[in-house]
């Protein structure tokens, strides 16, 4: 009988405990939920996340809005979702690298800890592209160039730390030469760029080139093998130059998100990532579905995180391109 009543009196004093946040995940969403992308609209980022709010909608009830804040690699938005309310109605987009290499570049505006994981959904190998009629025809014209003439040629990224930048700078440092790199904001100023000869190269992923190619020419893709969207265009690899590069595209809330309603956004982020309609727009817009938990995911960047600070330590020009 004491068993019976101690175990009454447990459950009576668990309930208050467990009553807000039951009740908060009743009610959530309480108002739109916004996603914060740190890309300007039309690019692979915005695009995914737009595919994801539409799925999110459907299985949350709610309305979910994109809020594009390009600038700084990507830094503005996390810092953005870094600062927001931890309640679950503000998420962002993040890319890595740059999740991890932006703090380790400067004084940024977030950290790694600053964000409750959700998931990592995409991934999009790197690719190092020129204008179609410009003089680059192969890579091995871009390196014999700029051995001849370092830092004549110009290539573009979305910024400091990003996929797109760094696959070019592991370049520089195995093939022992020197670029000079452009920042911009997205996709479509980089595209601008290349196609208007201001610069000579971007560094851009495999799908997001693939998903628009004219008037370009995809010298080299940074994945560990030949992308099924690419086959015929060689990896870094293949061409004799070591380098393994991918955006990797995921979904964070801010560190302090109620347990239940971070459980609820991972419970629906992993039933939409395996929704064929989910996974088609991914295929059609030329990038693989990479769907990773979120405490997986993140436990593994911090075992990469080291790498990459390794990295700035042994190229400190890497802050300049």
């Amino acid at each position: 009988m004491s068993l019976t009543r101690r175990t009454l009196l447990g459950a009576g004093l668990a309930t208050p405990a467990l009553a807000p946040s039951l009740a908060q995940t009743a009610r959530y969403p309480e108002r739109p939920i916004e996603i914060i992308v740190g890309f300007t609209a039309g690019g692979g980022t915005d695009l995914d996340a737009r595919s994801y709010g539409r799925a999110l909608e459907q299985r949350l009830g709610g309305t979910v809005v994109i809020t594009n804040r390009p600038g700084a690699g990507g830094e503005l938005a996390l810092g953005a979702v870094a600062r927001a309310r931890p309640d679950g109605h503000t998420l962002g987009t993040t890319n890595y690298p740059g999740l991890l290499t932006i703090p380790i570049e400067r004084q940024a505006q977030f950290k790694l800890d600053d964000f409750a994981p959700i998931a990592n959904l995409v991934t999009d190998p790197s690719a190092i592209t020129a204008h179609a009629d410009g003089p680059y025809r192969t890579l091995a014209d871009v390196i014999a160039r700029a051995k001849a003439e370092p830092e004549r040629i110009t290539y573009a990224s979305p910024g400091i730390g990003t996929d797109d930048h760094l696959q070019l700078v592991l370049l520089q440092v195995v093939a022992g030469i020197r670029l000079n790199h452009v920042a911009f904001q997205g996709d479509p100023q980089l595209r601008t760029a290349v196609l208007g000869k201001q610069v000579d190269l971007m560094g851009l992923n495999l799908g997001a080139v693939t998903a628009a190619p004219q008037g370009f020419r995809i010298l080299a893709q940074a994945a560990a093998r030949r992308s099924r969207f690419g086959p015929e265009v060689p990896t870094l690899t293949e061409l004799g130059f070591p380098i393994t590069m991918a955006s990797e595209r995921g979904i964070v809330a801010p560190a302090g998100t109620p347990p239940a309603v971070l459980a609820r956004l991972r419970e629906a982020t992993a039933d939409i990532a395996r929704d064929p309609d989910f996974i088609r727009a991914l295929e059609d817009r030329f990038t693989e579905p990479a769907y990773e938990p979120g405490p997986a995911w993140f436990d593994r960047l911090r075992r990469q995180e080291g790498d990459y600070r390794g990295l700035w330590q042994r190229t400190p020009w890497v802050q300049r391109g």
